[in-house]
């Protein structure tokens, strides 16, 4: 209905866009071209100022941009004009197709400055901004996407949006010119149905995101696999069509189920897709890591745009499939990524970059680029860059094909070149080519750093390297998981280094507030709920990585300061957002998406902690925040599998393991190294190392002052519900209690 008065009071004349544009990426150079700009004398706008790449990239557009902020709302008021919002990222495709259309052209520009006052906003730096003004453009045209185009009384209240819209009408969708004068004139005839609209809108958005606690059904978790399993691609991996996104959440709820269940279905349909993933081309053959999702049901054609949220997120998976099966497949992947990350997306102090983009420079036709440039081959540079036998080998193996291996290629991206994929295994190309498997490996690891060395030496994608909170305590997690499950110390070395430069560049010790972005030495915009449960979910594994106090003491803290900040009593759950009076409505998001839900998260450090620092509130909280998604789990349970997985462990008894022994020493480090061959991500390692972090333990735990070592040997004890077994100093019978504990529910 909403869609149909707003269709009626704005677009008499024009139908409502309602085109789905799947965020994408863009070829942009940011520092060069600012640069460059500046010097020649080119005028620029207002966010010529602005810390964000996506900002920064329209800072020389004709339109007259303004940054979020008072300054543009008063304008509006003053001026009696209404707000053209425009939503984006520096990695996104359509967003820059939208900029070189409209908002480079100047006859457009004159209209907007004219009778609008626009305003860009960078969605990473602004998740609060974004969320709400999604929500109006999905109410509106029942889809949504960026770049997001959204028009808003002088207070923020939306009444009209849309995502891309095209310079001129065509083929039944309204030109942007053309919107951009419909508008206006409705703002001329009919500003006060446009008001009326607008306040239904936020009234609509503020009742849509109450919510009451109530009763989760006992069988949501049953329903939840069900339906999972009901849109499993048995044949290629993942859930549902074409395109394939990553969702690492539903692993993660596979995974926790097996352990508690013994269900092996499930286990098997989360391997199997990890798998494949790697196999295709959504996998970057060469240098790691994974590009942003699949157009097709193979995985074998990417977008590929790499997001340093995907790739924490599914390395955090591939760990656990190693940890479950023990086939060294999914470390390799594990740490080739990591490999890529600490490469090639890490600031010299520390922290992470947020993406690379899609589009890069073509290094087969100079001056020109587009999707997936970087990381495409022809047969003929092959044969070229490795000798013909080895060229012939490496090209059986991933698919290599002298006219192109992209057989559906409707936009002509690809035409003549390669994605690289794995098409046959080492075993197939060993008899293949008869030859011995394990002189075929080697050559074909060889192939690999030529063509590394070779790709390096092509102009890289565009890097967004701002710092986001958020997505570094993913990273912060993840590495210091890995550091223990491959027993890798340097990964622990990054996880502290990063934590260390959060603290020091993004968090306020005098009120203990955390800031969003950081980048070009500066930091700026106030944390969201996202950053403090991502950063406190990565700190939490650090100290279960290093057992060092200062981190949990730090994500304890921080989750005080959450739990102030965004803590609705009313509701009992978190809002995603700071309070802020520019933006209308503060949101909660309710699906565990290519971003897990700031409160799915939430309710696992909730859980976590209140067991660490015997906090039976926070074990309450948790209950409560998880029952008033009680609506959302009881009618689709998997629009949120992380927090099915929190809610299966709510009332299950925690378990611990705790070495008595000395840090460091080969005795104590044994004993450790058993414990983390186990998947279990409800369990908990403490150390008992006679000194610091037992003394902090112990004041909340007073039952660690009386673990000692026996006979001098670093001691493991098992323990459930801190009742624990009989204290054991050999790593075999350590491994024998643990194997015992694996019973299921």
């Amino acid at each position: 209905m909403f869609r149909i008065i707003l269709t009626c009071l704005i677009m008499s004349v024009l139908p409502v866009m309602a085109l789905s544009v799947k965020a994408e990426g863009g070829e942009n150079r940011i520092h060069s071209q600012v640069q460059k700009k500046l010097a020649s004398g080119e005028k620029s706008n207002r966010l010529i100022n602005e810390k964000s790449p996506y900002l920064l990239q329209h800072a020389f557009n004709p339109v007259e941009w303004y940054p979020w902020g008072e300054q543009a709302f008063t304008r509006a008021k003053n001026e009696n004009k209404p707000i053209f919002l425009s939503i984006g990222y520096s990695t996104c495709h359509w967003c820059h197709v939208m900029a070189h259309e409209s908002f480079e052209n100047p006859e457009i520009a004159v209209i907007l400055n004219k009778w609008f006052v626009s305003i860009k906003v960078d969605r990473e730096e602004r998740p609060d901004i974004d969320q709400m003004y999604m929500a109006a453009t999905q109410a509106m045209t029942g889809s949504g996407g960026w770049p997001m185009s959204v028009f808003l009384m002088a207070d923020g209240s939306p009444f009209y949006a849309g995502t891309y819209f095209p310079p001129k009408s065509s083929g039944g969708r309204p030109g942007f010119k053309d919107l951009l004068t419909t508008i206006h004139k409705a703002w001329q005839d009919r500003k006060g149905d446009l008001q009326e609209s607008a306040s239904q809108m936020v009234a609509m958005l503020e009742s849509s995101n109450t919510s009451s606690v109530s009763t989760i059904k006992p069988d949501v978790l049953v329903r939840g696999y069900e339906l999972l399993a009901e849109s499993y691609d048995q044949k290629e991996g993942g859930f549902g069509q074409a395109p394939k996104f990553p969702r690492p959440v539903v692993f993660s709820f596979l995974f926790s189920r097996y352990l508690a269940t013994g269900e092996e279905k499930g286990r098997d349909m989360a391997l199997f897709t990890l798998k494949k993933m790697a196999e295709g081309g959504m996998y970057d053959q060469i240098g790691g890591g994974f590009h942003r999702y699949s157009v097709d049901e193979h995985w074998f054609v990417p977008h590929f745009e790499k997001m340093l949220y995907d790739q924490a997120q599914l390395v955090d998976s591939y760990l656990d499939a190693f940890q479950i099966t023990n086939e060294e497949q999914y470390a390799e992947i594990a740490r080739d990524t990591f490999a890529y990350l600490l490469r090639d997306m890490r600031d010299p102090a520390g922290g992470f970059y947020s993406a690379e983009d899609a589009d890069s420079d073509n290094p087969y036709a100079p001056g020109e680029h587009g999707e997936g440039a970087f990381y495409l081959w022809t047969r003929e540079d092959l044969k070229k860059k490795l000798d013909p036998e080895r060229a012939d080998i490496f090209s059986y193996r991933y698919g290599v094909e002298r006219n192109g291996n992209v057989k559906r290629d409707p936009m002509k991206e690809f035409t003549g070149r390669n994605i690289l994929h794995l098409a046959h295994t080492i075993d197939e190309t060993a008899v293949h080519f008869k030859a011995d498997r394990e002189q075929v490996e080697k050559n074909l690891t060889r192939s690999k750093e030529i063509l590394f060395k070779a790709r390096t030496e092509r102009k890289r994608p565009h890097l967004d390297d701002k710092v986001i909170t958020a997505w570094n305590g993913m990273m912060i997690g993840v590495l210091a998981k890995g550091s223990r499950i491959l027993q890798d110390p340097a990964l622990l070395t990054a996880a502290v280094q990063a934590a260390t430069f959060l603290k020091e560049n993004l968090y306020n010790e005098t009120n203990h507030t955390l800031q969003r972005r950081f980048r070009s030495q500066e930091a700026g915009l106030p944390g969201q709920l996202d950053d403090y449960t991502y950063l406190v979910d990565g700190l939490l594994a650090l100290y279960q990585a290093s057992q060092d106090p200062q981190w949990l003491s730090w994500a304890t803290e921080l989750t005080g300061q959450q739990i102030a900040l965004f803590w609705n009593e009313t509701g009992s759950f978190f809002f995603d957002s700071v309070a802020d009076s520019s933006v209308k409505v503060r949101m909660r998001d309710r699906y565990d998406g290519a971003e897990p839900a700031g409160n799915s998260v939430a309710a696992h450090n909730l859980q976590r902690l209140a067991q660490l620092q015997n906090k039976p509130l926070w074990q309450q909280m948790a209950r409560s925040l998880m029952e008033s998604f009680a609506e959302v789990v009881n009618r689709y349970p998997p629009a949120m599998p992380l927090m099915l997985t929190a809610w299966q462990q709510i009332d299950t008894k925690p378990s611990q393991v705790v070495i008595a022994g000395e840090r460091g020493r080969e005795d104590t480090k044994a004993l450790r190294h058993i414990v983390d061959r186990f998947f279990d991500p409800t369990r908990l390692f403490l150390l008992a190392d006679g000194a610091e972090n037992q003394t902090y333990l112990a004041r909340t735990l007073p039952f660690l002052e009386t673990v000692r070592p026996i006979g001098d040997k670093a001691t493991a004890y098992v323990c459930s519900d801190f009742t624990c077994k009989m204290p054991v100093t050999d790593p075999l019978a350590l491994q024998q209690q643990l194997e015992g504990q694996k019973t299921v529910n």
